[in-house]
């Protein structure tokens, strides 16, 4: 592992901070000055002005019920950024984004390598929301939005719409354009009035109350992992 990323995982700072605790020379391996780019193997002693620092000995994965006008944002100058939502002991970061007016399930966590195999495009993990907008739903806005809405220079992907009442329906995609459900309703003419996603992969919203987080359950994690072919690395 680079040995930026193993200072930002150990939750004592960002890359960029790590970054610049390298170029200063304050970072050691086993006794040497750690340079940028150099590798951290398991057992290594990594030092930050000559305090031992060690990775996270778990890694931590989070389901947070995100309420509108939290910003999905690790910065913390950003106000109202997730991080600071969530208050955590370790250093953690959100799983893809949720716009600031949308709400409802977003993942974070303290294991990299994981998000990428979440986001990572072509493994077209199903995401699914609950949907409500400014005028009637036709058939004809359901047809449209399943078989594929031009955006952004492309047409979406199909997915499934299923209508719930005259001004709600859930939607679940495969793909994730940005702000791509309002987009896509505005194409059509229709404004949406309120976003919350509901699932991500196997895990659900469930009742998890608005703007508190839960740690998934073991057979969450479990489902997760096999169906992302993934183990976590230890350390």
């Amino acid at each position: 592992m680079r040995i930026n990323k193993f200072i930002s995982e150990s939750g004592k700072t960002s890359r960029r901070g790590a970054d610049r605790l390298i170029d200063e020379g304050r970072v050691t391996i086993n006794g040497k000055v750690a340079k940028v780019g150099s590798q951290v193997e398991p057992g290594d002693d990594v030092r930050v002005n000559g305090n031992p620092i060690r990775m996270a000995s778990n890694y931590v994965y989070i389901a947070l019920n995100k309420p509108v006008g939290i910003t999905s944002t690790t910065e913390k100058n950003v106000k109202g950024n997730i991080v600071d939502l969530v208050n955590h002991p370790l250093r953690i970061y959100n799983i893809g984004r949720l716009d600031k007016e949308s709400e409802g399930l977003i993942l974070l966590t303290n294991d990299g390598d994981i998000v990428n195999e979440i986001l990572r495009a072509e493994n077209k993990h199903e995401k699914e929301y609950l949907v409500s907008v400014d005028r009637p739903i036709t058939p004809d806005f359901v047809e449209k939005m399943e078989s594929g809405v031009k955006i952004l220079g492309t047409k979406t992907l199909p997915c499934k719409v299923t209508q719930l009442s005259k001004y709600d329906f859930n939607i679940v995609l495969t793909q994730g354009l940005n702000r791509q459900i309002r987009r896509m309703c505005a194409e059509l003419g229709y404004e949406v009035t309120r976003l919350q996603r509901t699932r991500i992969m196997n895990i659900h919203l469930g009742n998890l109350p608005y703007g508190q987080w839960r740690d998934l359950s073991k057979k969450e994690r479990k489902q997760l992992f096999s169906d992302l072919d993934y183990t976590p690395k230890e350390w």
